[in-house]
């Protein structure tokens, strides 16, 4: 008889980690609260319209292909991506207009002519990107950071030893400026720290790491979109045995003796081997776990940023615009302290403009687009966000329309709105949070709830609210660590 592992969740890392533990033998199961598989990375449709619901941008694509492969799989053969040629427009407000094309060369020369860019520097930071990713890769991303054997192999070493010249002591803004003064482009560098949720003017500058996975690894399209990375994944689970329970949310873990031995749903005693939580561990712990002890520390972290995100439909074509548009603030700082010291919103944000119906044509009608039209705005924290939508949207439209020269609200011909409480009640993200915890500290990194109980023996934890955080390829990577700690106890 195999062991049985319960996954709890089936956002991203809920998935993978389904996919990693039926091929190491065991039958697992997975409890979905919605009526959806995917959590964050689902879909949304309006009328002749589809919107990816949640993140929009892919790199580290072979963490996908990995779960293929592990399956004895090729994975082009279920799931196929391209590689983009350019990986962002960005707009400001002083009408200059710049392409981040993937070939640095056509980059560096873009840059040099549009902003006065000094391209040594940019090339010297783009290497200094990849420098950290090679430093910390292995640490960070692989590894977890709460076992001791984590620490005895010569990589961590060789990573710690580096520590001190990672810009890990110094803001993430501080070092942009330092290593690039031009302030057009350490804006258009600063905004990575959004990846995460975080503050540029706070987060450590380690997170420089993030423009390597972009400029040297490359930025990708999924076909079908990026909802297509769920489908590909549910079905290769499905094909490896994996149950998925729809509509069904857990009502309790089950510990007994200091262990994980199953969970309670719909009031009836489910038992497993080993049980993975891939909910946010706010919530985990406080509705699930209400009678075990809290780790209150990690529990009351800063919350990262979360999102206010409109779905237009537009009934035309604006060929500036292509996959990924970003349109700066004038006042980038200002625009931070807003999110994270008064928790509110300036009347200048920064909007990002994703439309897939540039690469998947069947995403909006002939001669229309798909505008996913976000802004970084705070966590929910009893904010009147009626208030905040109404003025959000009157804001963003004006500021579209000024810097494309046309009327955008008269071309909405179907709408709907997310916000921080709806990603709350749909996702269970505290909060709305979007990334979990903030990266707003020196050492944030190290402070994320591990991948596994210290407390509870076979409890184990993945997605975006554990260690090593937010978006795709971090959640990729939890699971990842879940399926190794598992692996290691049998040998």
């Amino acid at each position: 008889m195999r062991p049985k592992a319960i996954i709890i969740g089936s956002g991203i890392a809920g998935i993978a980690s389904s996919i990693r533990l039926a091929n190491s033998g065991y039958a697992v199961e997975v409890f979905e609260a919605n009526d959806y598989l995917g959590g964050k990375l689902t879909e949304k449709r309006l009328d002749s319209y589809r919107f990816d619901a949640g993140p929009s941008l892919f790199t580290m694509p072979e963490l996908v292909d990995e779960l293929f492969e592990l399956s004895g799989l090729d994975s082009k053969e279920f799931f196929e991506y391209e590689q983009l040629d350019e990986i962002c427009r960005y707009f400001y407000e002083d009408g200059t207009r710049l392409t981040a094309f993937a070939d640095k060369k056509q980059f560096l020369n873009e840059l040099e002519q549009k902003i006065g860019a000094d391209t040594r520097k940019v090339e010297s930071y783009l290497d200094k990107s990849a420098y950290i990713y090679k430093h910390t890769g292995e640490l960070f991303l692989k590894r977890s950071l709460h076992k001791i054997s984590s620490y005895l192999n010569w990589s961590t070493f060789v990573a710690i030893l580096n520590l001190p010249f990672l810009n890990i002591f110094s803001s993430m803004d501080r070092a942009n400026k330092r290593k690039l003064g031009n302030e057009k482009l350490r804006q258009l560098f600063n905004r990575y720290a959004t990846y995460n949720g975080s503050n540029p003017y706070k987060a450590p500058g380690i997170l420089n790491i993030i423009p390597h996975l972009e400029y040297n690894m490359g930025a990708y399209f999924p076909k079908g979109g990026m909802h297509n990375i769920t489908k590909s994944l549910v079905q290769l689970a499905k094909d490896k045995g994996v149950v998925f329970h729809y509509s069904s949310p857990v009502d309790k873990i089950l510990v007994e003796q200091g262990r994980a031995v199953g969970i309670i749903q719909n009031g009836q005693s489910i038992k497993a081997e080993k049980v993975i939580c891939n909910m946010d561990v706010v919530p985990a712990y406080k509705y699930l776990m209400p009678d075990q002890e809290q780790p209150e520390k990690i529990l009351n972290q800063e919350r990262s940023s979360s999102a206010l995100i409109f779905y237009w439909g537009i009934k035309d074509a604006f060929p500036e615009l292509d996959l990924h548009n970003i349109f700066f603030s004038k006042d980038y700082e200002g625009e931070f302290k807003a999110i994270f010291n008064d928790r509110s919103l300036m009347d200048d944000p920064t909007v990002y403009v994703n439309i897939t119906s540039k690469f998947s044509k069947e995403d909006a009608p002939e001669g229309c687009e798909n505008w996913f039209v976000m802004i970084n705005v705070p966590y929910n924290d009893g904010q009147d966000w009626d208030l905040l939508i109404q003025t959000a949207r009157k804001n963003i439209l004006a500021k579209l329309s000024r810097m494309l020269g046309r009327d955008i609200e008269s071309l909405i011909e179907v709408e709907t709105i997310l916000d921080p409480r709806s990603i709350e009640s749909k996702t269970k993200s505290y909060k709305g949070a979007l990334y979990g915890t903030s990266s707003n500290s020196k050492m944030a990194a190290f402070f994320r709830h591990p991948n596994f109980s210290k407390k509870i023996k076979d409890l184990y934890f993945c997605g975006g609210s554990v260690h090593p955080g937010g978006g795709i390829p971090l959640a990729l990577s939890s699971a990842k660590i879940v399926g190794d700690l598992i692996a290691e106890e049998h040998e």
